[in-house]
């Protein structure tokens, strides 16, 4: 399989790209007008970028707030496992917590990045100790007091077409 970087994206595929990204739910026919195209070349077009693996998934980004998920926490874990086979075993069972919106592997000072979100302080305390039982040798907690930006969208139109 070629990599991606090596697929011809041309700039209607990256407006289409930055418009699904900022609005998914947006008609083939509306889409298609803004990048001039109709709406069945719109659909193939999109179902290409989806095949090629340019658009993962296409999802509803809720309210944080509104839900009761009060409590949002980046936090920083180091671990003294170095067996691949168990750091595959603590990888995944990081990947199941539901309250883990992402997990990112560091370098740096700390082996991993999560960001988490609890409802109150009672569940970030369960999920502490769930996370010591995964043979975390350290772990650092930083509550967010206020978002600044929040955004899902890549600065696509912003760079050179790829290919």
């Amino acid at each position: 399989m070629e990599p991606l970087s090596s697929k011809l994206l041309d700039t209607i595929d990256l407006q289409i790209l930055d418009i699904l990204q900022r609005q998914a739910n947006i008609s083939n026919a509306e889409l298609g007008r803004r990048v001039n195209l109709s709406p069945p070349a719109t659909h193939a077009r999109i179902k290409r970028l989806e095949t090629e693996g340019f658009i993962i998934r296409q999802v509803a980004i809720l309210d944080q707030q509104k839900l009761g998920f009060d409590l949002l926490c980046y936090i920083f874990i180091s671990t003294d496992i170095h067996q691949a086979e168990q750091l595959e075993i603590l990888e995944n069972n990081l990947e199941t917590m539901s309250e883990v919106l992402e997990c990112q592997c560091l370098t740096g000072e700390y082996d991993y990045l999560l960001k988490v979100a609890n409802k109150n302080r009672r569940e970030l305390q369960e999920f502490i100790r769930k996370l010591n039982k995964l043979g975390i040798s350290r772990i650092q907690t930083s509550l967010a007091l206020r978002e600044i930006k929040h955004t899902t969208v890549l600065p696509i139109l912003n760079s050179k077409p790829l290919g």
